[in-house]
């Protein structure tokens, strides 16, 4: 009931605001003021209300205004600019004294002057409003009579501000919003969020700044194209009833006597004096003559006189003017030929031939002007704007709304709803019921897809809760046998003397290449070690030692390629699997194996299972090879050779 109540107060305000626009514009006309008096409103609900409700009360001022008097229109402009300015200056206080807010008078006054001036200069050019050499206010008169005009507006808006409630006031500041007021914590996050590189306000504005140009273009364009193409026909339609009074004035019968006697012939003068009359009664027919056409060429028949050039005399041939060539041979003929339209040196001209026929169907001449076609211009740059000044300002009406709409019923309470969810903290349990409370305190009713995400988002959180500490027990004991398995499976692929990985580790690791070579993915390497003399140290040391000396020749492998690459799949044969970008370096680690056993071998020091003999090959994968097995019998195979070749120089 309150909220319907703040909502009628602000509604009232809005109209009141319009009231004042209006009542003031008509004192202004009625007693003959130099002063608008029609921005008080304005001031009063932009400094009030903001950016919206400013800058509606403003374009409809202008609009209820052009009802009675069109021009008025153009203005929406200005009085949305005072809107927006005005809404920017209170936001940074400068309404919260009455000596801060009259300060604002000359930054109102210098952009509505201004713009007030350049449109009415426009208009006057084009004559909507009275001449402009009627036009007795200069710029500095001007931005007289408006400074004193803002003035008045601010301090009507100031005193009025004081007469509305706190309530109100609060309820405008929300106006339009569709959630509870947000904590202070919350503002500055809603407001601006430094962490997003693309925001999705900014985003939204782009989609609706170009959609709102797009459209409002090719609206423009099509009038532009549509004003154009009528002001062009209808000039058509008027040059084309001048040549028809021309045609009518021209005695078919008597060409041959106009091009002969010329003006020696009273007709031809009277002919003459009649055409000299129709180019006088308009002021754009530039060039007014009648041809006749033949294989010979263009014959005169009449050429008036102009006041830059003076005409040809009747039968003169002449050369044809570059534009009218192409229908050289219609004319010729005596067809109809469509109006030209040229700008070339004697000027932007519209010329149009019309035939003139005898008692048989002959063309006996052509009766043409040339009619300027400049004003055309004026008409089009006046056109053009015209519609800027009035588009300007429906373009920012539109656009506030929309953005109004997006901040309020997307940005907001997307942001406040990532707000809640980003600091959402579980350490607690009185940490999670107060964001839970701050969550839920939002409210957000906009009535479509976000309120539905706002709901879920609850119910998502509300659940979340509820289940937390089943959850957290589910994870304890995910976690407990997560260690069992981990353990299970250190212990099934682990092998027991050396702690490398084991055969049943090796038979999984050959499978997921297999795989790999499959998917045509996989780059390896097999390095087989066979290790010499195990029999020997045993039978001579017994099987302690001989385990010894598997576990140094173990360490030795592991050093050099990496424990983690090392695979134990008999009693003393190791397998190393090097992939990936280690793959080329098999036979680098290979020389450095060996080196680091002839270093061992060498070494005097150490008993004879801390020393190190075994044989070694290596393999790499190849695009022709269809498992890794076959890979790993070519590096069993190279390792046997190997250690044939080591049998040959043993010298024991």
């Amino acid at each position: 009931m309150t909220e319907r109540k703040d909502l009628r107060a602000v509604i009232l305000l809005c109209g009141a605001a319009l009231a004042l626009n209006l009542f003031g514009s008509f004192v202004a006309a009625k007693f003959n003021l130099p002063l608008f008096l029609d921005t008080g409103g304005t001031v009063f609900i932009a400094a009030l209300g903001g950016y919206l409700p400013g800058i509606a009360v403003g374009f409809f001022t202008n609009l209820i205004k052009s009802f009675v008097e069109p021009a008025q229109m153009y203005f929406c402009s200005v009085s949305v600019a005072v809107a927006i300015i005005t809404t920017f200056l209170a936001r940074k206080g400068f309404f919260q004294s009455f000596g801060k807010a009259l300060s604002t008078t000359a930054v109102l006054t210098v952009l509505t002057s201004t713009c007030d001036f350049l449109i009415k200069f426009f208009l006057k050019v084009s004559d909507v409003l009275e001449p402009i050499q009627n036009f007795g206010i200069d710029f500095t008169e001007n931005f007289a009579y408006e400074f004193l005009d803002k003035g008045l507006a601010i301090a009507i808006a100031f005193c009025l501000i004081r007469f509305v409630s706190p309530q109100t006031k609060k309820f405008f500041r929300h106006l339009g919003r569709k959630q509870s007021p947000l904590p202070d914590e919350m503002k500055h996050f809603a407001d601006e969020q430094h962490y997003l590189s693309s925001s999705l306000r900014t985003k939204m504005l782009v989609i609706l700044t170009l959609s709102s140009l797009l459209l409002s273009f090719s609206v423009s364009l099509i009038s532009f194209l549509l004003f154009k193409d009528f002001s062009r026909d209808d000039r058509i339609k008027t040059v084309d009833g001048l040549v028809a009074v021309m045609v009518n004035e021209i005695n078919p019968a008597l060409v041959d006597d106009y091009i002969y006697y010329g003006s020696e012939d009273d007709r031809y003068k009277d002919t003459e004096e009649k055409f000299y009359a129709l180019k006088n009664s308009n002021s754009d027919i530039k060039y007014l003559y009648v041809y006749r056409f033949s294989k010979r060429g263009c014959q005169v028949v009449f050429d008036l006189n102009t006041a830059d050039m003076e005409g040809d005399k009747a039968g003169d041939f002449v050369e044809l003017d570059k534009s009218a060539r192409p229908y050289l041979d219609d004319l010729i003929a005596g067809r109809p030929i469509p109006p030209i339209i040229a700008d070339d040196n004697f000027g932007y001209l519209l010329t149009l031939y019309k035939p003139v026929y005898d008692v048989n169907g002959k063309c006996q001449c052509y009766a043409a002007i040339d009619f300027s076609m400049n004003i055309l211009n004026e008409y089009t740059r006046t056109f053009v704007i015209k519609l800027f000044a009035l588009f300007l300002g429906c373009f920012v009406f539109v656009f506030a709304v929309g953005l109004v709409f997006i901040e309020n019923n997307v940005i907001l309470p997307v942001n406040t709803m990532a707000y809640c969810a980003q600091n959402f903290s579980y350490d607690s349990e009185e940490s999670r019921e107060e964001n839970f409370r701050r969550l839920k305190d939002l409210k957000i009713q906009t009535g479509d897809e976000i309120e539905n995400l706002y709901a879920a988002l609850i119910r998502t959180t509300e659940n979340i809760l509820q289940y937390l500490e089943h959850l957290q027990h589910a994870k304890s004991v995910v976690a407990d046998m997560q260690v069992r398995v981990s353990a299970m499976d250190e212990i099934a692929y682990k092998d027991s003397l050396t702690g490398v990985k084991n055969k049943a580790a090796y038979d999984r690791e050959i499978a997921a290449l297999n795989e790999k070579i499959s998917e045509g993915t996989a780059q390896f390497c097999i390095v087989m070690i066979d290790v010499n003399f195990l029999k020997r140290i045993n039978d001579t040391y017994g099987h302690e030692c001989g385990n010894k000396y598997l576990i140094n020749a173990c360490r030795l492998v592991c050093a050099v390629f990496g424990e983690n690459r090392v695979y134990r799949i008999g009693g003393d044969e190791f397998v190393v699997i090097l992939t990936d970008v280690l793959a080329p370096l098999g036979n680098y680690f290979v020389t450095e194996f060996n080196f680091e056993m002839n270093a061992k071998n060498s070494n005097e020091s150490l008993q004879p299972w801390e020393k190190i003999s075994a044989a070694i090959g290596v393999a790499n994968y190849e695009s022709d090879d269809k498992t890794a097995e076959e890979v790993f019998k070519r590096a069993d195979a190279q390792m046997y050779e190997n250690k044939l070749a080591m049998k040959a120089n043993r010298r024991d």
